[in-house]
């Protein structure tokens, strides 16, 4: 904590909850930087043993309201879903390319009382809770399932100096920083400590979870998850007239895609079970279970998933930086987007939202974003056009055509290596799970979103380095 009082005087004072400390340090950082701790102490032994004396006042009432017995929230509150024909409105894209499930779990979301409108990218397919491609509106309420296990999974795309005939020439040097310097799956880490300034954020402080992730946050910093999750060079073609203003032309690039590590996976279940315990819905909507934004539950949901997103992006940060050191590249531009997260933004209506984007792209009116395609197809940087149905979103990739399981059983090993050779494309760990023919045609799903997206350039993968299942 920058200022104020100890998390140990807290404790001996009596505030024994993570909720309660947490209240008290957020309003000490934003209020009260120039009290003394022993100003700040009488003020908290007040506000806890006479909470009545400060529900009015501008600085204390949140946390007075947290110690006034008529103020504590029902055990939990049951809801019912809305019918069918009273569900919130939803613009599909490329419904021909969309499962029935992703269809039918995106019906459902709409039908939640918070609902206000829901948008389904062409990429979509089924997941826990809201499918993945699936954008949803909610009125002050944050759905910790509709952000998805994974908060902040982004893309980072940093391009360099280099023409695309790098990639060539220094292949075996590229092929040999993507071995030392990346790691990936759950357990272990780099063999160089990392750092960066978001360990030192003082949130991880705020929660007992949170500290107790800060060790396991530390030590897989820099580093990638399993499953879809990569860092490849490749050939960057830039498009005259991108915004970034860079001259058109073919350059080399670095694209990364990873999350918030365990981090984030830990934030997105301890939430999930207060939503449902908090939030009673039928069977089939139960990993849709949201938390009240004005509750401290929602709130501490809110800050934690901040800190999984900001770690995120610094995972990709020093993944960047570790590469470009280790081969003497000059970076000239990053760009960058979570597409597992939620947003406070406004409706077309006016109406102030909370716009959860599962395994989407924001895609407001001239906003940057990555839409990778697969280990030999074509991903794309792109510029959004703002689009009021899409909920200014678009996809995040191509999107599964097969699950894990029967890429697994259907493709083999020896046809996966015959068409990464056919493409030239050199594949270090990754499995069949993976393979090109597992996904949808990005091409395909590029122009069903023509209309919510410009694209900028396009990006094409040439040494993959994923995890070996």
């Amino acid at each position: 904590m920058k200022a104020g009082i100890p998390l140990k005087t807290l404790r001996k004072i009596g505030y024994t909850s993570d909720i309660s400390r947490s209240l008290a340090i957020n309003i000490i950082s934003r209020h009260c930087k120039h009290e003394s701790q022993e100003q700040l102490q009488h003020i908290l032994q007040q506000v806890m043993a006479a909470p009545e004396d400060w529900k009015d006042d501008a600085v204390w009432a949140p946390l007075a309201a947290h110690f006034l017995p008529d103020e504590v929230a029902p055990v939990f509150t049951a809801y019912a879903l809305r019918a069918a024909q009273d569900a919130a409105p939803c613009k599909v894209y490329g419904g021909q390319q969309i499962d029935q499930s992703a269809q039918q779990q995106m019906g459902v979301a709409l039908q939640l009382p918070v609902a206000l409108q829901g948008a389904l990218m062409p990429d979509a397919h089924g997941g826990y809770g809201l499918p993945i491609g699936g954008v949803l509106a909610t009125d002050n309420a944050v759905i910790p399932y509709a952000v998805g296990v994974d908060i902040g999974c982004r893309m980072a795309l940093t391009i360099f100096s280099e023409n695309d005939k790098y990639l060539v020439r220094y292949g075996h040097q590229l092929k040999t920083a993507l071995r030392e310097h990346t790691h990936f799956g759950m357990e272990g880490s780099l063999g160089v400590r990392q750092e960066h300034a978001v360990m030192d954020d003082p949130m991880f402080k705020n929660t007992e979870l949170l500290r107790s992730l800060q060790g396991k946050a530390y030590r897989q910093l820099g580093s990638s998850g399993g499953g879809n999750h990569f860092v490849e060079f490749g050939a960057l073609e830039l498009y005259e007239g991108n915004e970034m203003a860079l001259p058109a032309g073919h350059y080399t690039a670095l694209l990364s895609h990873s999350g918030s590590r365990g981090l984030g996976a830990a934030i997105a279940m301890y939430y999930t079970d207060i939503a449902r315990d908090l939030c009673r819905l039928p069977k089939a909507a139960q990993h849709l279970a949201w938390l009240d934004m004005n509750s401290e539950a929602g709130q501490a949901y809110w800050e934690s998933m901040t800190l999984a997103g900001q770690y995120a992006k610094a995972c990709h940060e020093r993944i960047h930086l570790n590469l470009t050191r280790a081969l003497g590249l000059q970076p000239l531009a990053t760009v960058e987007n979570h597409h597992n997260f939620a947003w406070k933004e406004t409706l077309s209506n006016g109406q102030a939202a909370i716009v959860h984007r599962k395994g989407a792209t924001p895609a407001h009116a001239g906003e940057a974003g990555i839409i990778p395609g697969s280990m030999i197809d074509p991903g794309f940087l792109v510029r959004g056009k703002g689009v009021a149905q899409a909920l200014q979103s678009a996809s995040h990739g191509a999107g599964r055509a097969m699950s894990r399981q029967r890429a697994k059983d259907s493709i083999t090993v020896s046809s996966l290596k015959k068409l990464l050779a056919q493409h030239e494309v050199t594949l270090i760990g990754g499995s069949t799970e993976e393979a090109p023919l597992a996904y949808k045609d990005i091409h395909t799903v590029m122009d069903l979103q023509s209309a919510l997206v410009a694209v900028e350039g396009r990006f094409l993968p040439k040494i993959v380095r994923m995890h070996k299942e």
